[in-house]
């Protein structure tokens, strides 16, 4: 009998506090859905540190989505902080995650606060848009 294979104990870059494997790894894999507006942030940005395109564009939502995502040389992702979560849980169909990614450019650190929206298409969470309040 084969042994399975183990799974990866590697800190989710979305600082859940569990492993990528049980986060956001099988998101961003497609192998399921995130269930909550708040999971497919977390899930994006996840995708951002390890420059999944193919990803964070099946989870824009069609009516906002660019052609392409362009990864920035050298950027490397520090950090994710949840501010605030409004709706987008299980059983509603729209949602808003306020949060600050921190990253660093060269020899710059940078951070990223937005407040972003996100919709439920045909059963499925979409990231639709974003405001920066700083």
């Amino acid at each position: 009998m084969a042994k399975p294979k183990r799974q990866s104990a590697a800190s989710c870059p979305c600082e859940s506090g569990r492993s990528l494997a049980e986060c956001c790894g099988p998101i961003v894999a497609g192998e399921r859905d995130a269930v909550t507006a708040e999971a497919l942030m977390r899930s994006r940005y996840t995708a951002y540190v390890i420059e999944n395109e193919a990803y964070l564009l099946s989870s824009w939502h069609p009516s906002t989505r660019p052609r392409s995502v362009a990864f920035e040389p050298g950027q490397k992702w520090l950090g994710l902080t949840i501010k605030s979560v409004e709706a987008g849980g299980e059983d509603d169909d729209e949602g808003v995650v306020e949060f600050v990614a921190r990253f660093r450019q060269g020899n710059t650190a940078h951070r990223m606060h937005e407040r972003s929206r996100f919709s439920r298409v045909l059963g499925r969470w979409h990231y639709v848009d974003g405001e920066f309040p700083d």
